[in-house]
């Protein structure tokens, strides 16, 4: 467990959600450990049945909390719970660069309007899915589209203004950038994450992708993200994962 005191004010609170992430919260745990003392680690559980609220506990998250399975209602209150002045919202399954804290906390003091931003993003493996998708991000970025496994992060009082992710079962990420832009500025992070390709593995990509899309364009038709999860499968079920969807 890490040393951080209950009285000193962490910079930046990395907020993790989880729901059976045994198998790959702790390398994320441990690469987050590295930033030292000025960062808050909170994991928030929406009820592994695995071991990963040991591993949270053991591996130096500062806080594990539990609340509604959903990416959205954990990583909100997660936030709810956090100190830091900067939000930092990084999946389990997500491992950021070294000196991803100090690029944040860099780029937002020399950057007084910006609200918030993400990082550049590769996804892990030599299969054509990962590949495909490493390509695709810079693409959609360019768009104005950023998704939670490119690591958030948002001042902490921007968050609060603009009243945090709603408790949606999908494209909760997408919501809360709209919203958040409206506030200022967000800034993209050369340095790139990595995130697991896990999701696509041993399914058709190209089903998967289709699907995706075709629920992000209802969602941009104004369909109730509620009634898209209905319509949408986990991609991860069976494999573990929280909250598990193609995005």
């Amino acid at each position: 467990m890490s040393s951080l005191t209950t009285t000193a004010r962490p910079a930046i609170s990395v907020i993790i959600p989880t729901l059976d992430e045994a198998h790959s919260l702790g390398a994320t745990l441990q690469a987050v450990a590295r930033f030292g003392h000025s960062v808050e680690i909170i994991v928030v559980d929406g009820g592994s049945a695995d071991a990963t609220l040991e591993i949270a506990r053991e591996q130096g998250a500062h806080r594990v909390i539990r609340a509604a399975r959903g990416r959205g209602a954990q990583m909100h209150a997660g936030a709810l719970a956090a100190r830091g002045d900067v939000l930092w919202f990084l999946h389990a399954d997500t491992i950021p660069p070294p000196d991803a804290d100090a690029r944040i906390l860099d780029a937002l003091r020399r950057d007084a309007g910006a609200v918030g931003g993400n990082f550049a993003i590769s996804f892990d493996g030599t299969r054509f899915a990962a590949r495909f998708l490493t390509w695709l991000y810079p693409q959609l970025r360019k768009l104005g589209l950023y998704y939670g496994d490119s690591a958030i992060f948002v001042r902490a009082r921007v968050y609060r203004k603009v009243g945090g992710f709603r408790p949606f079962p999908i494209f909760e990420d997408l919501d809360l950038v709209q919203r958040i832009k409206r506030r200022g500025r967000l800034i993209h992070l050369r340095a790139r994450v990595v995130t697991s390709s896990r999701r696509f593995e041993g399914r058709s990509f190209a089903w998967t992708f289709a699907r995706w899309s075709f629920l992000q364009m209802l969602y941009w038709l104004g369909v109730n993200p509620h009634t898209l999860s209905r319509l949408y499968a986990p991609v991860r079920r069976g494999r573990g994962g929280n909250d598990a969807r193609a995005r």
